[in-house]
């Protein structure tokens, strides 16, 4: 009885930190330097008070990567749909001219900024625990965190997420 007792605590204290919401970003997560497409760096945080008091749909994506690739349409149309939030693509590409040549060959329309580190290292990634990309966040205009993970541009909550108002 004992042991079934102390899995039952360690299982649920597993399941309790994966379904962990944060609402905002670490202060670390803050600090992560970025690159724009003009190679100049910013912190997340720079990047994020650029857009204060706007809705700000996060896509995690790269070059490389097929699932990002094939919801690129469903992010366009999110656009049509949302022309007021701002669409600000965090790349993990290592290679900085393959995410260059991504954004310009599927012409994708938003801020754009490379975590240079890729997805496996940075304190950003850690924050998000990021393990599959594409992955999409929703800021509201006070810089909550609304979504903290959605895999499909489609997801339901996400479209929830972008019409919340505050």
């Amino acid at each position: 009885m004992f042991k079934k007792g102390i899995i039952l605590v360690v299982l649920i204290s597993f399941m309790s930190c994966n379904l962990e919401k944060p609402t905002v970003f670490s202060e670390k997560a803050l600090n992560e330097k970025l690159y724009d497409l003009n190679d100049v760096s910013s912190t997340f945080k720079q990047v994020l008070n650029q857009h204060k008091s706007k809705k700000i749909l996060i896509d995690v994506w790269a070059s490389w990567c097929r699932d990002c690739l094939v919801g690129i349409p469903k992010v366009k149309k999110l656009q049509k749909q949302f022309p007021e939030v701002v669409f600000l693509f965090l790349s993990v590409d290592e290679r900085i001219g393959a995410w260059k040549r991504g954004v310009e060959r599927y012409q994708i329309k938003g801020q754009h900024y490379n975590l240079p580190k890729g997805m496996k290292e940075g304190d950003l990634v850690d924050f998000l625990n990021l393990s599959w990309i594409p992955r999409y966040v929703v800021v509201d205009e006070n810089g909550k965190i609304l979504l903290f993970k959605a895999t499909d541009a489609s997801d339901e909550d996400l479209i929830k997420a972008l019409k919340t108002e505050i």
